[in-house]
């Protein structure tokens, strides 16, 4: 009968370590850019990306390896964002020597289109902070609330006169907050993705301001 308990308990305990480890996924559907139809006009203009550079103090002090991961990420989401708008002939110009290398390979001979403007840009605002509450003392929960924001400045230079003849600016503001009442809820620790949140947010903004109001 023990014998037959112990087997049973085991059986249980092993369902239930089970049923703890799960697995979870989804697709997530991001936000585009003001829609074609909405603010392009029929004639789309060819563009490439020039330097978009972190500005801002963010990761740029005495202890920074002197890598700019943000103005990289910045300028990779800039280069989404002006895709998907369908407003601009976009060039790339990053992979020059891979493209050109497969030109060879499939022996066609390159006709590159040259741009009518070079999009640059700057993050010059970016920052985080982490705020937090506890209510009596902390015995009846306790809150936290990390806040990422961010501001970005768009430029459109011509081509054949170094004349930038449009600016545009976005920001944007992004906050995860998670709180403990009594020993129930979660607690969450440094979220290094917010970085990348804020930031698309503040791109995309940027991108739309720049649709809107640039007058080709």
């Amino acid at each position: 009968m023990k014998k037959s308990l112990l087997i049973l308990s085991t059986i249980v305990s092993g369902s239930l370590l089970t049923a703890c480890a799960t697995e979870s996924s989804k697709v997530i559907d991001n936000p585009t850019p003001i829609s074609v139809s909405n603010a392009c006009n029929a004639n789309r203009p060819a563009i490439s990306i020039g330097r978009f550079n972190n500005q801002s103090s963010y990761n740029n002090g005495i202890f920074g390896d002197g890598e700019d991961r943000l103005g990289n990420q910045a300028q990779t989401l800039l280069i989404s964002d002006l895709t998907q708008s369908g407003c601009f002939v976009m060039l790339e110009r990053s992979n020059m020597s891979a493209i050109a290398q497969e030109s060879k390979i499939s022996g066609q001979a390159q006709n590159l289109k040259g741009a009518q403007y070079v999009i640059t840009g700057d993050i010059t605002e970016f920052g985080r902070k982490t705020t937090g509450d506890h209510q009596l003392f902390g015995i009846l929960g306790s809150g936290k609330q990390q806040t990422a924001y961010a501001k970005v400045n768009i430029n459109v230079v011509d081509v054949k006169t170094s004349q930038v003849v449009y600016t545009a600016s976005g920001a944007a503001e992004y906050s995860l907050s998670n709180r403990e009442i009594i020993g129930f809820g979660g607690s969450s620790g440094y979220d290094s993705t917010l970085n990348g949140k804020v930031l698309g947010l503040a791109i995309r903004n940027g991108v739309n301001n720049l649709i809107n109001g640039w007058k080709r």
